[in-house]
């Protein structure tokens, strides 16, 4: 099953993540099929930034969005 997930970057306790396309089998940080945007929660505002059309398509397509993402989503 193909999930949109998030993918950790950054320093410790200065998280940043990519917002990504990726089989649920991979790890987290591991091998992803592709990235469709960006969320910075050290920000403030957060800064989210997320191609809206490649995530209909995949959503479209049967990939399932984690909470976190969907909530991202419906925020952006």
């Amino acid at each position: 099953m193909v999930k949109i997930r998030l993918q950790r970057f950054g320093k410790k306790k200065a998280p940043f993540y990519h917002i990504v396309v990726a089989d649920s089998r991979s790890p987290r940080d591991g091998k992803i099929i592709e990235q469709i945007g960006t969320y910075d929660p050290m920000t403030k505002p957060s800064t989210i930034k997320i191609d809206k059309e490649k995530a209909e398509k995949w959503i479209k397509n049967g990939a399932r969005p984690t909470d976190t993402v969907k909530a991202l989503i419906e925020k952006a």
